[in-house]
C-alpha cells in the first residue's frame, strides 16, 4: 500500500495518534504524517504509506494556508487558549488596525514560539522542558508569512483571519504578536490547517468516515497515488529499451533520447510506459536514484519469479 491519505485531523488529538489509527484501519506497518499539527488544532494532515514515504524529502510542505481565530484581550503562556494567563488588556483594536499589523507582519519575519512548542533544543522538544519547569532561551527564527487576510469578527474580541505562510510558521505565535503589534494582549483561541502543500481540505477525509471507509473495505479507494503531490516537480519518460535499467535501479544515461534538461542535482519524476517509478536526480550524465518506488503490477511480477 504505497500513497499518501489526506485526512482531516480532529481537535484534541495527536498527529502521532493519527498515525497509530491509520495503521491499524490499513494494516500497513510503515506509516507517517508529514508535517505536525498540533493537538489543538484540526485541518489537513497527510499520511504517507508504504514506501510513499520515501518521498517525503520532496513534498511541497512550503506553502501551508490556517483559518485562525486571534482573541484579544489575554496573552497566555503557550499563546493559546489552553495556556495560563500572562497579561490582559482592554485596548480592543478595530480592522483597521489589526489590518495595519497584518501589514506589518508579512513577509519574512523574526518569531520566537512560546516554550510550550514542538521545536527542539538539545534534542528534547521545549514543551517537555517547559513542564519540568526549565528555564530554556527559545531559538528565534525566520519564516515566511505570505498574507494575513482578515475575514470577520467573532465573539469575545475575537476576529478570523487566514494565513498563507511557509514551513515552520507557529500561527499561535503571529496571533501572540498581533496583540503586540495592536498594543492589545492576544493569544490565539482556534486553529484550522486548510492547505499543507498540494493537499487541501476540499478533498480531506475524516478521520470516522476513514474508519467507516475501512469497515466497509473501500478506504484503499481513497489513497492517492506516490506521484499525486508531485506535480512541481519535471517528468521523465524512460524509453522502453531502458525497463531493465528501471526495474534493477540502475543508473539511467542521459543522452540518445528525449532525455529532460536539468541542472546538474535536479530531481525529476520518472516513468516508464507511463507508471510511476520513482525519483531521479541528474549526477553528470547519468539519473541516479533517489527514491524508487516500482508500480503495484511490477512488485508482483518480482515477488512471482
Amino acid at each position: 500500500m504505497n500513497g499518501f491519505f489526506n485526512i482531516l485531523k480532529p481537535t484534541g488529538m495527536s498527529s502521532a495518534a493519527v498515525v497509530a489509527v491509520m495503521r491499524r484501519l490499513t494494516g500497513e506497518k510503515r506509516v507517517g504524517h508529514a508535517g505536525t499539527l498540533d493537538p489543538e488544532a484540526a485541518g489537513v494532515l497527510p499520511i504517507m504509506t508504504g514506501k510513499a514515504a520515501r518521498l517525503f524529502d520532496y513534498l511541497t510542505d512550503k506553502e501551508k494556508e490556517y483559518v485562525a481565530v486571534c482573541a484579544f484581550g489575554s496573552r497566555t503562556d503557550t499563546q493559546d487558549a489552553t495556556g495560563e494567563i500572562l497579561e490582559t488588556g482592554e485596548n480592543y483594536p478595530d480592522r483597521e488596525a489589526i489590518l495595519r499589523a497584518a501589514a506589518e507582519l508579512t513577509g519574512d519575519i523574526r518569531q520566537v514560539p512560546s516554550i510550550y512548542s514542538a521545536i527542539k533544543v538539545g534534542g528534547k522538544p521545549l514543551y517537555l522542558r517547559a513542564r519540568k519547569g526549565e528555564n530554556v532561551d527559545v531559538p528565534e527564527r525566520i519564516v515566511h508569512i505570505e498574507s494575513i487576510e482578515v475575514l470577520r469578527e467573532m465573539p469575545d474580541h475575537g476576529v478570523e483571519i487566514r494565513v498563507c505562510c511557509g514551513k515552520g510558521t507557529y500561527i499561535r505565535t503571529l496571533c501572540d504578536d498581533l496583540g503586540v503589534k495592536c498594543g492589545c494582549p492576544a493569544h490565539m483561541r482556534s486553529l484550522l490547517r486548510t492547505r499543507s502543500g498540494a493537499f487541501t481540505i476540499d478533498n480531506a477525509i475524516p478521520l470516522e468516515e476513514a474508519r467507516a471507509l475501512a469497515e466497509a473495505g473501500t478506504l484503499t479507494g481513497r489513497m492517492l497515488p506516490p506521484d499525486w503531490p508531485l506535480g512541481h516537480l519535471p517528468r521523465t519518460d524512460v524509453p522502453e529499451r531502458m525497463s531493465k535499467r528501471v526495474a534493477n535501479g540502475a543508473k539511467i544515461p542521459l543522452g540518445g533520447w528525449n532525455s529532460p534538461v536539468l541542472p546538474e542535482g535536479g530531481v525529476t519524476r520518472v516513468y516508464l510506459d507511463n507508471e510511476f517509478w520513482g525519483l531521479a536526480v541528474r549526477e553528470g550524465k547519468e539519473l541516479a536514484w533517489k527514491a524508487q518506488i516500482a508500480p503495484e503490477a511490477a512488485e508482483e511480477k518480482q515477488g512471482c519469479e
